[in-house]
């Protein structure tokens, strides 16, 4: 179980698109796999009136916190080996991430080799409009889980086996709260919000804001019919976050898509 949401993330299943079962592999790097605290800790509900159980579960969420950040070290380092950009795509549940990503692989796909790292808790549904999008895609399906660990992406990549010189992108599992806090050992976070879904939405959810190298802004062509301010949520965004960049964009029209790519093709040659 995860120390710092409580969600359970043991039983993370990797499957090729396509429904085939991932081969076994060795290990690119050796780490433990241990639990990731034991299961003997005392609970908060056994000592009411007793202060250690808040300071154990601090510790606990640290401790859980270090070994991601320990693992994701190590992811970065194989990326930065191969020359591979690794994107970090994270958003709340149907702010159109996959809907971007095929109209992205579809038009770049000739420039860049693309492969995807599709999070969901369950189906293989995003992997496979990956797939029929051209690109080659492994889902990871979490189960209770609600983000993806650096230890998922570290198995993943077993099976996927990203070329040098390559772009993957990583589609987290719709959430903006966990993903912030779990280091995937990407290059950059990029945070996709859409406009049905508030202008004030980076002041609601400040650390997953805060944690992005860009904010693409999805489905403008919708503006006429809802209320949505691109400049104030762009003030909003730089206001918890001043180095981030933001675009507009409707992935399904192709509106401001260009300004992603050149965002893309900006990060890739930074990373080669």
């Amino acid at each position: 179980m995860c120390a710092t949401c409580g969600c359970g993330d043991d039983g993370a299943v990797i499957t090729m698109a396509g429904g085939h079962a991932p081969p076994e592999h060795d290990h690119p790097h050796e780490h433990p796999h241990d639990h990731p605290h034991p299961h003997d800790h005392p609970h908060p509900h056994e000592h009411p009136h007793d202060e250690r159980p808040r300071t154990e579960t601090i510790t606990l969420e640290q401790r859980v916190l270090a070994k991601n950040d320990a693992l994701a070290r190590r992811n970065r380092q194989w990326f930065t080996e191969r020359g591979i950009l690794a994107l970090n795509v994270t958003s709340s549940p149907g702010a159109g991430k996959t809907t971007l990503l095929e109209h992205t692989i579809r038009r770049i796909g000739t420039q860049h080799r693309v492969s995807v790292i599709e999070g969901d808790q369950e189906t293989l549904l995003d992997a496979d409009r990956i797939s029929a999008a051209g690109a080659r895609a492994v889902q990871v399906n979490t189960g209770a889980g609600c983000h993806l660990d650096a230890d998922m992406i570290e198995r993943a990549l077993r099976t996927l086996a990203p070329e040098r010189e390559s772009l993957l992108f990583i589609e987290n599992v719709g959430n903006l709260v966990c993903p912030a806090l779990f280091d995937l050992g990407e290059d950059s976070k990029v945070v996709v919000i859409s406009v049905t879904e508030g202008t004030d939405k980076p002041l609601k959810y400040p650390h997953m804001f805060a944690a992005a190298e860009l904010v693409v802004i999805n489905k403008v062509d919708l503006l006429p019919y809802v209320d949505f301010d691109l400049e104030l949520c762009a003030r909003h965004v730089r206001s918890v976050n001043p180095r981030a960049q933001t675009v507009a964009v409707s992935a399904t029209k192709g509106d401001g898509m260009e300004a992603w790519f050149q965002w893309i093709d900006q990060r890739a040659e930074h990373v080669r």
